[in-house]
């Protein structure tokens, strides 16, 4: 059984994730700035900290930690703050498993779909299709960049570009079972590539499992679904009515700035490579809503 230390263990995904890996009989030591659990262990970025004894016995590293991508406006400020939560956090990581000569077998690091570009087209975007040049996009590929540089000092990386998480303890569904949301976005046109969490709690589990399993993968289920499809599905799960009227672009564009393009825009992502590694528990949505709001 490995010891796993995980970033962002506090968050939706950690900590569905730290209770999978512990079941498994995995030990898994967290990072958080406020340690209060046996188990977890303080790091600051500013002041380029992280407690020595949270490496004990580590042979693997999970990085998520990241500010939340549609929290806020992206002002010039939370921009930064973006891609500083996740650049600066796996720099930080880097220095000090070479300082404290850590005996990593792996780094594994979250990305997202973003690296495709917040776009919509029929196109499916595969892991070797190259990054588009909007802000998202930089955003994953300084992400990916700042996990690829363990395979300098020859430790494997596995990246999962994951796509919308659905999830029964919040996140995206929480946020979109408001009446803004239940219409569709725009033309409602756009795509929306999702993944159950239990899918994507498995696909970590499998890179610390699977020493093959290295590389950059595609978290999203294999089925492609519009916003208005999915709004849709969501609807009937829920048993709630889906508004007959789209909700217009510029209103999410005037309530939320550029970030509003996330929500707008969205091309169809490909899970094959993932699927030929990995079978899905919830490869369709309709399984996954069933799943989390009737069982």
């Amino acid at each position: 059984m490995a010891t796993i230390l995980i970033t962002g263990g506090t968050g939706l995904i950690g900590k569905e994730l730290s209770k999978k890996l512990t079941s498994k009989g995995h030990v898994v030591n967290i990072l958080t700035r406020t340690p209060k659990r046996n188990n977890e262990f303080r790091w600051n970025v500013k002041e380029s900290f992280i407690d020595k004894d949270a490496f004990n016995n580590v042979s693997h590293i999970i990085h998520l930690a990241g500010a939340g991508i549609a929290d806020k406006r992206w002002t010039n400020e939370r921009k930064k703050e973006l891609i500083n939560s996740r650049v600066k956090t796996a720099n930080l990581l880097f220095n000090k498993v070479q300082e404290y000569q850590v005996p990593l077998e792996k780094f594994i690091s979250a990305s997202g779909i973003g690296y495709y570009g917040a776009v919509t087209s029929d196109k499916v975007f595969t892991e070797k299709d190259k990054p588009e040049n909007d802000f998202i996009s930089k955003i994953c590929v300084k992400w990916e960049n700042a996990a690829l540089q363990f395979e300098q000092i020859d430790i494997p990386v596995t990246i999962l570009r994951t796509g919308v998480v659905l999830s029964k303890n919040g996140g995206a569904l929480q946020k979109m079972n408001t009446p803004l949301f239940l219409s569709a976005l725009g033309n409602g046109k756009q795509y929306m590539p999702w993944i159950h969490i239990d899918d994507l709690c498995e696909l970590y589990s499998k890179a610390i499992e699977d020493k093959d399993f290295n590389g950059i993968f595609n978290a999203v289920a294999p089925e492609h679904q519009t916003n208005e499809s999915f709004t849709k599905l969501l609807g009937k799960s829920i048993n709630k009515p889906v508004l007959p009227m789209n909700a217009p672009s510029f209103i999410l564009k005037t309530a939320l700035g550029e970030m509003a393009y996330i929500l707008l825009q969205g091309s169809k992502v490909s899970s094959e490579k993932t699927s030929n590694a990995y079978n899905f528990i919830f490869p369709n949505l309709k399984t996954a809503l069933t799943n989390i709001y009737n069982e």
